[in-house]
């Protein structure tokens, strides 16, 4: 969810991961070992203070010894400003037992302004808005290119983490320390988990062992035993979202028809089902949301929901996950392959897909090479992964697309091949 500050604005990349190396560098030699100092890094010849939420000017000197997340963000952009939500509550949390720990305000606000007014809502401290110089010499030195950054400095010049947003969202305060040994660990506990995974632990806790139904518009519980040996499809979605209240529609109309090729061929070992996981803000949200779809949900604000999104990654919505009868996973991009194959996806094993995928090269071999799209005043070519193409948005649906595209080789408009409407005449 970062932005290319090298790119324009629009170019935004929602498909950030978390890179299983580490993400750690090597600090520079002279900030290295016992020598390292954050008035190094922090204040300025003019300068030996950073600011606080009140006002007051706090010494660089008493963060010796803590560890320091450096956050570079501007008002001016969304991403940020979401992100920057999420960590207030995380800082909260760790200040409240952890006084070792502080986060310090790198601004790319435009004005005095901007600056004052997005920074008020924070708890932390920030470099002053006037020491530009500081704030350049810190962009280059961590190699900024996206906001929001949150690059973590230990205290002692171990090595440095620069992907504190991704780890932030992933782990949340289970991060903390920040550390190589810590991310180390975080990344083995989840290959256990993935190694152990069952639906039932996917699913189900301590406290509840159901799922919820709203068959003849009444609630009620569905155990998660009964959902063993199905393919199971998570729907990371809300209400509130503009490409969920789009994707929801197509993926009733693919998951009823799944459902009644299963009921045609009455075989009772193959089973299909989709769960909502909720990111609705409220409960009226989720039960309005809710209410349009004909599968089951976990229960609003029910603690699994965050847990399964840090389990699957889940950077943004919808995303549908789909778990195989045997309980594991077999694909995290149940979305796109409903866009490219609709109900034919089913059961989405890579077997499926390959045979798919061979199916859909035949076809394009019929496609004429360039089209004129009534949608669009230049001329479409036909590409795929091959050939200048690969994963995009459909201009058309709005929807997730990959391998073979129509695209305008002057301006990057594309579409799938089944949304071209082609200009006769």
């Amino acid at each position: 969810m970062r932005m290319d500050m090298k790119k324009d604005i629009g170019a935004i990349n929602q498909d950030v991961m978390v890179n299983n190396n580490g993400n750690f560098v090597e600090q520079e030699d002279e900030e290295a070992g016992l020598s390292f100092k954050f008035s190094h890094l922090l204040a300025s010849k003019d300068r030996d203070f950073l600011l606080s939420p009140s006002g007051a000017q706090v010494k660089v000197s008493e963060l010796e010894g803590k560890i320091v997340g450096l956050l570079f963000a501007a008002n001016w952009y969304p991403p940020c400003r979401g992100f920057t939500q999420l960590l207030i509550g995380i800082y909260q949390q760790l200040k409240n037992n952890i006084p070792q720990f502080e986060i310090v305000y790198v601004s790319s606000d435009e004005d005095l302004d901007a600056f004052n007014g997005f920074y008020q809502n924070m708890p932390w401290l920030a470099i002053p808005f006037s020491d530009l110089e500081t704030k350049k010499a810190l962009n280059r030195k961590y190699d900024v290119e996206g906001i929001p950054c949150l690059v973590m400095l230990q205290p002692k010049g171990e090595a440095t983490l620069r992907d504190g947003v991704e780890l932030i969202y992933r782990y949340g305060v289970q991060a903390y320390p920040f550390s190589k040994e810590r991310l180390e660990q975080l990344h083995e506990a989840e290959r256990e988990k993935l190694e152990n995974q069952t639906l039932a632990n996917l699913l189900a806790n301590n406290h509840r062992d159901y799922v919820l139904s709203h068959t003849s518009g009444l609630l009620t519980q569905v155990p998660v035993a009964s959902l063993v040996g199905k393919t199971i499809g998570l729907y990371f979605s809300a209400g509130w979202c503009v490409p969920c209240t789009k994707f929801t529609p197509k993926l009733i109309s693919v998951y009823l028809k799944i459902k009644q090729e299963l009921a045609e061929k009455q075989d009772h070992e193959e089973g299909f089902e989709i769960v909502l996981v909720s990111n609705d803000r409220d409960q009226e949200s989720f039960d309005s949301y809710y209410n349009t779809m004909p599968w089951l949900a976990l229960p609003f604000g029910d603690p699994e929901i965050k847990n399964l999104a840090r389990h699957f990654d889940v950077q943004g919505i919808p995303c549908l996950v789909i778990i195989g009868p045997n309980g594991k996973t077999i694909t995290i991009h149940g979305r796109n392959l409903i866009n490219l194959y609709q109900e034919n996806a089913y059961p989405f094993t890579a077997t499926k897909v390959e045979q798919l995928e061979k199916q859909l090269e035949e076809e394009a071999k019929d496609l004429p090479n360039l089209v004129q799209h009534e949608g669009h005043h230049h001329g479409l070519n036909l590409v795929s992964d091959g050939n200048g193409g690969g994963p995009f948005i459909c201009c058309v649906c709005d929807e997730q697309g990959s391998n073979w595209a129509y695209q305008c080789l002057q301006c990057g408009y594309e579409v799938h091949p089944k949304c071209v409407t082609t200009v006769h005449g």
